[in-house]
């Protein structure tokens, strides 16, 4: 069954309110996006909105966490990262305080509206800073999980979180470990092909991807990221090393996010490897367009990641 994964987050925020957990929810005139409504009903007292203000948002919420509540950020993604940047490395994540920053709608959700309310660069921003976990849900099991896993554990977080509805993949856990890959299809040895290693809800596009290659006789392994720090290196060079050639996927600029980081763990570990990575070109803007033309042009989406696979394996295999 389909959820939403911001429905779900609102689900979890109220079940830990009603235990009593001393948490406040703060939206900058972000009410619709962050879907607060059914928890504002019952808790008017515990959000707050600061209006388009994004800044005194994230000054706001480290007060509120020094004092002792547990502040949850909750709007768009391209104004949490770009407006109020400087508030949130100095104030949440250089004063170490235990705020949940949640970007909705993050990547290019907001797809017509264009860049300046596409947010392509928030994981290559947030890795920058210190202190910080940063988190990319898959589906709305580790919504939820994760949710419940956060509010009871002190430090400053990210959350990149998706607007869409989805099911749950088969991988994924009710019990959220971070740093932890999600392996959501086999793979490995000379049996493998390649490893696609998808960054939170691309491992949807990707797993369907690798079902139908699986037809043609490809093996793909599936590899779902949705915790970037911490994240467990030694458990991603050991897939990439078995399978040798890596397709990353990502809703993203290919500055900075997991095609960066994979690139990372080759290159430290000596791995012989090839990559490719499928993002928003370095040093490009995604255009103004419907979210679908915007994965279809990048081949992000299922039918762009079998035809970017059939490319790449042309372009590596060697001659049996």
């Amino acid at each position: 069954m389909k959820a939403g994964l911001r429905e779900t987050m609102v689900e979890v925020m109220t079940e830990e309110a009603e235990k009593g957990k001393n948490l406040v929810v703060m939206v900058s005139d972000s009410t619709s996006t962050s879907k607060i409504q059914p928890f504002q009903e019952k808790f008017p007292e515990k959000v707050v909105n600061v209006g388009i203000a994004e800044q005194n948002l994230i000054g706001a919420a480290a007060g509120m966490a020094l004092g002792g509540m547990i502040p949850i950020t909750a709007n768009a993604a391209p104004f949490l990262i770009g407006r109020s940047n400087e508030q949130v490395k100095n104030d949440i994540c250089y004063s170490n305080t235990n705020v949940k920053l949640v970007g909705l709608n993050p990547g290019f959700a907001y797809g017509p509206l264009g860049p300046t309310h596409h947010c392509i660069d928030d994981i290559s921003v947030m890795r920058g800073f210190g202190n910080i976990t940063i988190f990319t849900p898959q589906d709305p099991r580790e919504v939820r999980a994760l949710f419940h896993y956060l509010l009871s554990h002190e430090g400053p977080a990210y959350i990149r979180l998706d607007s869409f509805s989805c099911e749950n993949l088969p991988g994924t856990s009710e019990n959220f470990k971070p740093g932890a890959l999600t392996f959501h299809r086999g793979g490995s040895g000379d049996d493998c092909d390649l490893a696609i290693i998808c960054l939170g809800t691309a491992s949807h596009a990707g797993l369907a991807a690798a079902e139908r290659l699986a037809s043609e006789g490809i093996n793909a392994a599936v590899v779902g990221i949705s915790s970037i720090r911490p994240i467990d290196r030694g458990a991603l060079s050991a897939v990439i090393a078995s399978c040798g050639r890596v397709l990353t996927v990502e809703e993203h600029s290919a500055h900075g996010g997991i095609g960066s980081l994979a690139a990372e763990v080759i290159a430290e570990n000596g791995l012989s490897a090839i990559l490719k990575r499928l993002a928003i070109p370095e040093g490009q803007f995604a255009p103004a367009s419907p979210v679908p033309a915007i994965q279809k042009a990048y081949q992000l989406d299922s039918e762009g990641i079998v035809a970017a696979t059939h490319t790449f394996l042309r372009q590596t295999r060697k001659d049996d």
